[in-house]
């Protein structure tokens, strides 16, 4: 029998840390820098109960829950009368808020099965309170669109040169601007939310497939009024992250939940419904450019105002019920942090007033503001007569790992060659993560439908410890920008989320996805992230190629 673990804890801080230690010359590397099959493959590909959805324990009982489909807001009246008749249903529980946590207010129904609490929940009879954000999306980007000229609300986030005496003496036809906008997203992950607690004795277990544990742990306690070292976090696979479920909504309710099991545990699933229109939403955004050409084609100043919701904000009110302190560096991360040498640059953010749940989405910031970037590149390069991979060339000349990957992905895309009749090809470069990466995307158009053939990228992480693994990041996070890029957008009505499952809020399908071609470079001297600098690049690339498919210029997404 080995040594409990707090056991070897203890043993291990008392020893003294070797010192001189020498690395293993990298040429000598026997498994790191190779492909290596994955522990996991086989239990993924059968069917495994690996996810917390699979959790299954003696006398267990299953719930699900229902919140105010106006995100946020307060429950006027429940009648549980119904729901109760439904067989297999034990009990219906309100499930009340905390007065800051934004979570709003609802109710769950346990059961001795699954489909039992989804029958019942339908039968329960309830009066939902209204909205405190404005009732449809026309109105919500309304508030984006006065947050630009809100006093207060904007701030510098980037501020070199002086841009407003470069444009002060600017001929007008030296002048380009553009408005693009982007929609609120969800996760759609494809294993809804869920989690099984077990009170008893004091004691509490989490099953569940979460991205913070640590975080998971002590809301937990503080939920059901309990010490942090009473908790334990089991933490399953994830039937999909992409940063949902690094939030606190779904375990918060197990927790709750379990109060009102009398010590057996509970498994609480929420439908597809409830999942989609009670996400931590990607906030929707507006983004307005401008810059000067000079005579000879030259990128003279840039000035960026961008409008959006605070995402910090909305974590720090819902999970740490407290205000974000300082600015928000998710607003303008892929705004001011890209390589590109501008003498004259200035970019502006305007925090916008919506009270909307919005959170972590893949890529964060860079998934809009690298779509921003990226695509009024190729219209400054248009405005140059240059071709567009020749502009981001002539900016990016001190960085050679974004002179490598925009070199190396044109010639994998023979992107400089003339595009075939009916064809257009798109390029888009990104620095996000640590990860310099460059994308061509290829689409056909065939009496005015638009499908995407192929996808190129090259990427530059620096040493990378599994390729393998990094190309098929690489791809699930252009197959995820694709994704949003073709038909995914959450629009609100009556203060609800009008799209509810997969037929409204659908993702790539097998026959639609393009040939993806993944090259790896090293020059970088830093190890750069893999899971999600894939997506930000995907989403302009595939708008500048579909303009030089058709000449036209998508400035909305979808």
């Amino acid at each position: 029998m080995g040594q409990h673990p707090e056991t070897q804890e203890v043993a291990a801080a008392a020893l003294t840390p070797p010192s001189g230690m020498k690395l293993k010359p990298q040429a000598d590397w026997k498994i790191l820098g190779k492909p290596v099959p994955r522990t996991d493959m086989l239990a993924k590909s059968t069917g495994a109960p690996i996810f917390g959805i699979d959790v299954r324990l003696p006398n267990m009982l299953y719930a699900t829950v229902r919140m105010n489909p106006r995100l946020g807001g307060k429950m006027e009246s429940l009648d549980d009368a119904e729901a109760l008749k439904v067989p297999g249903v034990v009990k219906v529980t309100r499930m009340t808020g905390r007065p800051e946590d934004k979570l709003g207010d609802g109710f769950a129904v346990i059961a001795s099965n699954t489909w039992a609490a989804f029958k019942g929940a339908d039968a329960v009879n309830v009066e939902w309170g209204e909205a405190t954000y404005p009732a449809t999306t026309d109105k919500i980007f309304e508030k984006l669109e006065t947050a630009f000229t809100t006093e207060g609300a904007v701030s510098n986030a980037l501020d070199e040169g002086d841009a407003s005496i470069a444009f002060a003496d600017a001929p007008r036809d030296q002048i380009v601007e553009a408005q693009y906008s982007v929609p609120f997203l969800a996760h759609s992950t494809m294993e809804p939310m869920n989690a099984t607690a077990w009170l008893r004795d004091g004691k509490l277990d989490i099953w569940t497939g979460t991205q913070g544990p640590t975080l998971t742990r002590s809301d937990a306690a503080f939920e059901v009024g309990v010490e942090e070292e009473q908790v334990e976090i089991h933490t399953t696979y994830l039937g999909g992250g992409f940063g949902r479920r690094s939030e606190l909504d779904f375990t918060r309710f197990a927790a709750r939940v379990a109060k009102a099991t009398d010590g057996k545990p509970v498994q609480v699933v929420w439908t597809r419904e409830e999942d989609m229109t009670h996400d931590t939403y990607r906030p929707g955004a507006i983004c307005k450019l401008r810059a000067k050409i000079d005579d000879s084609g030259n990128l003279a100043a840039l000035e960026v105002n961008a409008s959006l919701p605070s995402i910090m904000a909305s974590i720090m009110g819902r999970a740490l019920e407290t205000s974000a302190m300082g600015p928000d560096a998710t607003m303008f991360q892929g705004l001011v942090d890209q390589p590109y040498k501008i003498e004259n640059h200035q970019v502006r953010m305007a925090k916008a007033d919506v009270d909307i749940p919005i959170g972590f989405w893949r890529s964060v910031g860079h998934s809009h503001n690298a779509y921003f970037m990226e695509a009024f590149m190729d219209e400054l390069a248009l405005k140059a007569g240059k071709n567009p991979l020749d502009y981001r060339l002539a900016l990016l000349t001190e960085h050679p790992e974004a002179v490598g990957v925009l070199e190396k992905v044109a010639e994998m895309s023979n992107f400089t060659a003339p595009a075939e009749p009916g064809r257009g090809k798109g390029i888009a470069f990104h620095l996000s993560f640590g990860a310099w990466t460059a994308q061509v995307v290829e689409v056909s158009v065939n009496e005015g439908v638009v499908k995407i053939e192929n996808v190129w990228c090259a990427a530059d992480l620096g040493t990378v410890l599994d390729p393998a693994i990094v190309k098929t990041q690489m791809q699930s996070g252009i197959i995820y920008g694709l994704s949003a890029a073709m038909g995914q957008e959450i629009t609100f009505a009556d203060g609800k989320v009008e799209q509810s499952n997969f037929h409204d809020y659908d993702a790539m399908r097998m026959h639609q996805c393009p040939n993806i071609e993944v090259e790896l470079l090293n020059n970088s001297k830093h190890m750069g992230g893999a899971g999600e600098p894939g997506t930000p690049p995907a989403v302009p690339a595939l708008g500048n190629a579909i303009f030089a498919a058709t000449g036209q210029r998508l400035r909305e997404m979808p």
